[in-house]
């Protein structure tokens, strides 16, 4: 998929030039390519990244020298590519959409997706639809809540890493915990034996 080069349209790195001439109607087409292009290119980075975790031990370290983005965002990449095989992507919506419902159990995710691609809503709409059901009296009855007391500073930490990952903080908080349910590290106590003596 690009940008077709037809002399009169040229693409760089850095911009993008358009002719004085350009009629409306392929002003409007070439903003649409553009759109896909850049809403694919999440999906594209993320399967990328999940390939190399499973093929490659360094992962995103080696990642990271290769693009210019930052630990998070290609976590967060990572992340929604692990949670919608190929086969569950919906090409009407864009993976924001898909990244709003990630954390949710299979079938939430398809109940909001059809929701959202059958109204026609946008990834605000769809946060919004989100929060409504949230806040309603019955889903406050639900089972499944878990409470959670921190200090203030942890809190205020945690609210900055969800704003730089584009996340509200409840949502940053299962992303956190399901990315550590799927990959667990042992966690080790105490210090390290220490070596043996040489000549021992």
């Amino acid at each position: 998929m690009s940008i077709p080069a037809n002399g009169r349209t040229t693409t760089r790195r850095t911009g993008l030039s358009l002719p004085p001439d350009l009629p409306l109607s392929e002003w409007r087409h070439l903003g649409q390519q553009i759109h896909v292009i850049a809403d694919s290119s999440a999906w594209w980075l993320g399967d990328w990244l999940v390939f190399g975790q499973e093929h490659y031990p360094d992962r995103y370290r080696q990642a990271l020298k290769q693009t210019s983005l930052d630990y998070q965002t290609l976590r967060n990449y990572a992340w929604v590519a692990r949670k919608f095989e190929p086969g569950r992507r919906r090409g009407k919506l864009s993976f924001q959409h898909h990244a709003e419902v990630a954390a949710f159990p299979e079938p939430e995710q398809e109940e909001w997706l059809t929701r959202a691609e059958e109204g026609g809503w946008t990834r605000n709409a769809l946060r919004r639809q989100i929060r409504m059901r949230r806040q309603s009296p019955e889903a406050a009855q639900e089972p499944g809540v878990v409470q959670v007391n921190v200090v203030a500073e942890r809190r205020i930490r945690w609210e900055r890493a969800a704003e730089i990952a584009g996340l509200g903080l409840m949502d940053w908080i299962i992303q956190m915990l399901d990315e550590a349910a799927d990959d667990p590290v042992p966690h080790i106590s105490g210090r390290a034996a220490d070596p043996p003596a040489l000549g021992a």
